[in-house]
């Protein structure tokens, strides 16, 4: 599709670099910007900016935040005992949705991909190591200096999902810490994200022990 607008182009370009945006979602988008109020785009502007500039991680567990630590960490409300390994921030969305996890999180940002050579070092399980450490020695604010009774690893059923898991569990297995996976209520080869509400929640009501 040729147009006669450069900067039409440009828009198109940029929305088609979004994660499952092909190009003719792009051109539905920037048409739909085009037309729009300028009032309506210039919130959109300001919404991609604002989060930009103020929205970062906890430097506790991992997840987008605009404070340090996250309301998540920092709520003496949440089970400080109860700790939720999951891949990516998007993960912790999808679990809350279900309402019925009251712990806290730990976000390791990826998972072992010896493919694409990601390794430990390009996880945050030394972040998590420490965090844990931590809570058995009675450190930590926010409440992190509660003692952890169990770590569920929640990464997604898939191959380098199920990989990082047992090597989650070797790792704390010295530790003492009861280690839980949460159940197969999850499709096998899917993410967490995309699962319903039910079905996360019984998998998470359902975690086994890991041997």
């Amino acid at each position: 599709m040729s147009l006669s607008s450069r900067f039409l182009e440009n828009l198109i370009d940029e929305l088609a670099r979004l994660p499952s945006i092909g190009r003719k979602t792009a051109q539905r988008l920037a048409l739909h910007i085009l037309k729009a109020p300028r009032e309506e785009a210039a919130r959109l502007a300001e919404a991609i900016l604002l989060v930009k500039d103020r929205v970062g991680f906890c430097s506790l567990c991992g997840n987008y935040a605009e404070q340090d630590p996250c309301p998540l960490c920092s709520d003496p409300r949440r089970d400080h005992g109860l700790v939720c390994v999951v891949e990516q921030p998007v993960d912790v969305l999808a679990i809350e949705n279900t309402a019925s996890y009251r712990g806290i999180y730990h976000v390791l940002r990826g998972v072992l991909s010896p493919l694409d050579g990601t390794g430990p070092d390009d996880l945050r399980v030394r972040e998590l190591l420490t965090r844990l450490n931590g809570a058995a020695s009675g450190s930590g604010a926010g409440g992190e200096g509660a003692a952890v009774r169990e770590v569920i690893l929640a990464t997604n059923p898939t191959v380098n999902g199920e990989a990082t898991a047992m090597y989650l569990q070797k790792l704390l297995q010295p530790l003492g810490i009861r280690t839980t996976r949460i159940a197969r209520g999850v499709p096998v080869g899917s993410d967490l994200e995309y699962s319903d509400i039910v079905t996360l929640a019984r998998a998470l009501e359902g975690r086994k022990e890991m041997d």
